[in-house]
């Protein structure tokens, strides 16, 4: 092969350029008229630690996430049939899977919306800026997360960080409710306190926390109070008032036995 001088060289390639090319020529000819007699099929990645298998064709995700809750025994069971579920597009972009804190098996238990940047990076819910001003909101009327005599359990309706902590989607929501119908039933509260929107939402079937706030309703059996989410409370403190009635309100519920 004939060489070419480097200033030669140069010309070509600025020429080239000038045509339009975008990349580098091959010392091999190719054809790209050439039908291949075959086409390798791509083989699938190998599942790893931290890689979310692609959904199946054909898989509905609620089907699955409602198989997974029902299998599930115990809360140890259900913690792992949530980390082993792998249609959830959070997970991917998730740290840590939120399951729960506080006291398993306590009377009353609390559903926040979806872990924020502290719960992702810790593993538990209610544990920033909101979480702390909860645990205030317990303390004032003598519960806790571990209170000997008092004690709450506290759970999310998605175990999941959402990406710059958007609102939960409406479908993000159907898919993980079974996890979360199933947590209830083995945690076994006598009380649910629904916090936020979203978590209003995922078990009332409707929204508007100013309107719902304060007023009893049913979820599985069990008498639920809805409440103002304590980041709202750190956003509107003149919503105080009424969150501090709502409190007193479930501490005479629990009175009453």
């Amino acid at each position: 092969m004939e060489s070419v001088e480097y200033h030669q060289a140069l010309a070509l390639l600025h020429w080239q350029i000038e045509l339009g090319a975008t990349e580098a020529i091959c010392d091999a000819p190719v054809n790209r008229y050439e039908v291949p007699a075959a086409v390798e099929k791509p083989k699938p990645a190998k599942p790893g630690p931290g890689r979310v298998v692609p959904m199946a064709a054909g898989i509905d995700p609620l089907a699955e996430a409602t198989r997974f809750a029902a299998a599930a025994q115990t809360l140890e069971d259900l913690r792992a049939a949530m980390q082993a579920f792998e249609h959830c597009e959070l997970k991917r972009g998730a740290r840590n899977m939120v399951f729960s804190d506080g006291t398993p098996g306590a009377r009353v238990m609390i559903v926040g919306e979806a872990p924020g940047r502290d719960e992702d990076r810790e593993g538990r819910p209610f544990v920033g800026a909101a979480g702390q001003l909860l645990d205030r909101m317990l303390a004032a009327i003598d519960m806790g997360r571990t209170h000997a005599d008092a004690p709450v359990y506290i759970t999310n309706v998605l175990p999941w960080r959402p990406p710059q902590n958007r609102d939960p989607k409406p479908d993000e929501i159907a898919m993980m409710k079974p996890f979360l119908i199933r947590h209830i039933e083995l945690a076994k509260p006598e009380v649910l306190v629904i916090v936020g929107n979203w978590a209003a939402q995922a078990l009332l079937g409707k929204r508007g926390i100013t309107r719902l706030r304060g007023q009893w309703a049913q979820v599985q059996g069990l008498a639920a109070l809805p409440m103002f989410h304590p980041a709202y409370l750190l956003r509107s403190p003149e919503f105080k008032r009424e969150a501090w009635a709502d409190l007193l309100e479930l501490k005479a519920r629990l009175a009453r036995g």
